[in-house]
């Protein structure tokens, strides 16, 4: 008895010994199978902390220094933690210049000590999900810094920027972190909102172009929902109406109809959602037609995930979900605005989960049911396991170091800058003579933002930035005598995440315009470069933190500055560095020359140098339409037949067009050749353009494709982008483009609200921009 009652009890442990782990560890298991495992072991609790995070209560897990104390940690978070926030700031919303950030390596070690606790230490070890902020570039300390977004798309170079979020992604995933908040695919109708720097312009089609590369870039091609090694899953933003907000103001409500959403706002969105494998969506601060979008059930539910079949995960924008009450005032309490934003499909509330940490009591007190709030903790489970954490938590620091902002980063940097560069005037002074060796040439470069290179919103901190004085004086090296005049001070503080905003002392800055001339007085030429601030365009995230303006004018005595340097008599070249369009009607009739650069990241003053001196052509298209004025506003170039009729004792006509940008060479572009002149309502048409350079000098076109339908059902725009390829030339070289023209090219929101093809006539133009086109004629019938 005694030897079978061993024989058990070695039998027993030998199957213990063997016993399989549970489903949700076991990597082979499908990952709908292994959610529903982890989700049936889990308390009420557990639960809610998976679809919270934590930002600002980072404080209470450190110690004094700003590092992890693991005691704080067990005892403030029993039930692990689902998100943390920005693991490389150094305890929350501080301003870096304030707090300094952390580094690769110090990231990397938070990361994996807080991984190793949350795999080793709860009692599910469900990993946590890091995000950033990557919008052009990881905002982190030593990453690299790319152009802001409107930038990139003065580029209309996807490919560009697919390549550029695979770099942001290769950084930011190798610091252990598995999401990204971008990209941006607001369209922006009011360059008064201080956030139009942040969006790739005003047009759908060029909009979700670039969205969809972008995502592409940072997840990888393809439609998998799974990321690999060196990507990261991107995140939507921000589901929708954010571009267009009432006054200009952010987060004011989106004044605009199911129409205009349906044609405008909705197609970048729906464009990325359907052809990539998007895992995340923020939704937008801002209201339509009375419901925020964060309770708004049509627009998440029915239209994101019903319509276009989105499964991914929904998150918050940063405390939206408690703005819910505190600005929309839609409930009192937050435990009402999160049964709202539960009810509406919001999955997770970022960026501290105040409002959805108050769900459990309401599920145990029965107003709300425990299955919405599975089924928020489903789509973020998913999340992880999709993003590979249950296998690989950990970062590698001594790899992290190594790629991170290496040469082959900073040369695509430089590249962005050089191609997201637009002339918008010359009069055939640029590009500048290269100065011959002791030739004697002094050249004067003054301005508030030519020793200092603006990155703008959502910044990370590279190693170094490059200057346009700097860049100049690399390039001249010893060729020119080079003076430097700040001429006049923008605002007297640039740091972005500073909340008052204080113009600069006039009279200091009168002083400042009279050293300007002095040490311009023996200049050859001069190049002013002016614009923004980081302070004077950015987002306004609160009343006493504003961002947005009632004007597009220059910020502060910059026009002063302009018009004392003009009066020397000087050749004068005028550089924008900036976040939003301005209205610089004297400076682009009396300059020279005139570059919008937007803010070029961290090789801006190389790339500037290098257009300047003709090294590179600039070939920058403009993704937005600069107006004359703010009265103008709203104008865009896909505008209604009945809208701009025009003003008294003003040009009815922007300042500059959407699509414009001008090069040093130049360009014939033949009238489109239609495959076909007649198409049934599903069927296809090639459209052929001859593009030839006719200078005597290489150079990039960007030949543009619009549409118009002539006569339709409901009102349709004079023109809408459907195609467009950037191309480079040499000098005499002929290329000849092709276009493809679908059903879905063709298609509109009848009055029946249903999207169709109908049978008429489209003019089918072609051009560099969208005013000088030339056309043929489509009959669909």
């Amino acid at each position: 008895m005694i030897a079978i009652a061993c024989l058990a009890l070695l039998g027993s442990a030998s199957r213990a010994a063997t016993v399989a782990p549970p489903i949700y560890k076991d990597a082979t298991r499908p990952i709908e199978a292994r959610v529903d495992d982890l989700l049936g072991r889990m308390t009420l609790e557990e639960k809610i902390t998976q679809i919270t995070a934590i930002w600002e209560a980072k404080a209470t897990i450190f110690d004094s220094k700003l590092q992890l104390d693991p005691a704080k940690l067990r005892a403030r978070y029993p039930n692990g933690i689902g998100q943390f926030t920005r693991p490389s700031d150094a305890k929350g919303p501080v301003s870096p210049r304030v707090v300094p950030g952390r580094g690769v390596r110090q990231t990397t070690d938070l990361v994996n000590a807080l991984q190793r606790w949350a795999v080793n230490e709860t009692r599910l070890g469900i990993p946590i999900l890091f995000h950033e902020e990557a919008l052009h570039g990881y905002a982190a300390p030593g990453a690299t810094s790319f152009p802001q977004a409107i930038a990139l798309a003065s580029s209309w170079d996807p490919d560009l920027v697919r390549r550029i979020n695979g770099v942001i992604a290769r950084e930011v995933s190798a610091r252990g972190v598995s999401l990204a908040l971008s990209p941006v695919v607001d369209i922006a109708r009011d360059p008064r909102w201080g956030r139009i720097e942040e969006t790739f312009g005003e047009d759908p089609y060029l909009v979700g172009e670039m969205g969809v590369a972008a995502v592409e870039g940072l997840q990888g091609p393809g439609r998998a929902r799974l990321i690999g090694p060196d990507h990261v899953f991107a995140t939507l933003k921000h589901l929708t109406g954010h571009g267009q907000p009432e006054s200009g103001n952010n987060i004011g409500p989106a004044p605009v109809s199911e129409r205009e959403l349906r044609e405008n706002f909705f197609p970048p969105f729906e464009e990325v959602v359907k052809r990539t494998g998007i895992e995340a969506v923020m939704a937008s601060y801002n209201e339509i037609d009375g419901m925020p979008s964060h309770a708004n059930r049509w627009l998440l539910h029915d239209v994101l995930r019903g319509e276009w079949g989105y499964q991914g995960a929904i998150v918050s924008d940063y405390s939206a979900v408690d703005q819910l009450r505190d600005i929309h005032h839609i409930t009192d309490s937050l435990e009402g605005a999160a049964t709202r934003a539960l009810a509406a499909g919001v999955d997770a509330d970022l960026p501290e989960g105040l409002s959805y940490a108050t769900l459990a009591k309401a599920v145990r007190e029965g107003r709300v049911r425990e299955a919405d709030v599975d089924a928020a903790v489903r789509h973020m489970l998913d999340l992880k396991f999709r993003a590979g954490l249950f296998e690989h938590p950990y970062a590698d620091a001594a790899r992290a170091e190594r790629i991170t902002n290496d040469a082959e980063a900073k040369a695509l940097a430089l590249l962005a800058a050089q191609k997201s560069i637009t002339l918008l005037k010359n009069d055939g002074m640029l590009p500048l003579a290269m100065p011959a060796a002791g030739s004697g040439k002094t050249i004067a470069v003054i301005g508030p933002s030519a020793a200092v290179a603006r990155l703008g919103g959502y910044y990370g901190q590279p190693p170094h930035s490059v200057s346009i004085l700097e860049g100049i004086r690399t390039k001249l090296g010893t060729r020119a005598n080079i003076v430097f005049a700040q001429g006049v001070k923008i605002t007297e503080n640039d740091d972005w995440w500073e909340d008052a905003v204080k113009l600069a002392d006039p009279v200091e800055n009168r002083k400042l315009i009279a050293q300007a001339v002095e040490a311009a007085r023996g200049a050859d030429t001069i190049i002013l470069c002016i614009g923004d601030t980081e302070q004077s365009s950015r987002e306004g995230w609160a009343p006493n933190h504003l961002g947005d303006r009632d004007s597009l004018d220059l910020v502060g005595q910059q026009q002063d500055l302009f018009d004392a340097l003009k009066a020397l008599g000087k050749p004068i070249t005028v550089v924008l560095i900036n976040g939003r369009p301005a209205s610089t009607v004297t400076i682009a009739e009396q300059a020279n020359a005139l570059l919008e650069g937007w803010y070029l990241g961290e090789q801006s003053g190389n790339a500037v140098a290098d257009v300047l001196f003709g090294t590179v052509d600039p070939g920058g298209k403009l993704p937005v339409t600069i107006p004359r004025s703010v009265g103008q506003l709203p104008v865009y170039y896909n505008a209604k037949p009945s809208a701009h009729r025009g003003y008294l004792f003003t040009e009815n006509a922007p300042l500059f067009p959407f699509g414009w940008g001008l090069s040093y060479t130049r360009f014939e572009i033949g009238a489109p050749r239609l495959s076909r002149s007649r198409i049934g309502t599903g069927e296809t048409v090639q459209v052929a353009v001859d593009v030839r350079n006719s200078g005597e000098r290489a150079g990039d076109e960007t030949v543009q494709l619009y549409i118009h339908d002539v006569v339709s059902s409901v009102t349709r725009p004079i023109k809408e982008l459907r195609g467009f390829q950037r191309v480079t030339l040499q000098p005499g070289e002929r290329r000849t483009l092709t276009f493809t023209l679908t059903p879905h090219s063709l298609e509109m929101w009848n009055d029946q609200m249903r999207r169709v093809v109908e049978p008429g006539t489209f003019e089918i133009m072609t051009g560099p921009n969208s005013v000088d086109l030339k056309k043929a004629v489509l009959t669909v019938e």
